[in-house]
């Protein structure tokens, strides 16, 4: 019988709020592996994820915050 892996939470996941929107940052990795996985979720429920992977969860959250200041939070949103 195989256990399912466990999913890692990353301490630097968060919640962003900018013009008035709130997104929600996850950043995980299951147990079994050392890439991060970044996924940003909308008022809405809509969700993003990224198909790159982070070798630190540094990087995807510094990635979330420059498409953030790039593209504006508007281009989250529904």
């Amino acid at each position: 019988m195989s256990t399912e892996p466990e999913l890692i939470q990353s301490p630097l996941s968060q919640a962003i709020t900018r013009d008035g929107h709130t997104l929600q940052v996850d950043i995980y990795r299951l147990d079994e592996e050392n890439d991060w996985l970044l996924e940003v979720v909308n008022e809405d429920g809509t969700s993003h994820v990224w198909d790159e992977r982070f070798a630190i969860d540094q990087a995807a959250l510094d990635t979330v915050h420059a498409a953030i200041d790039q593209e504006g939070i508007g281009a989250f949103l529904d």
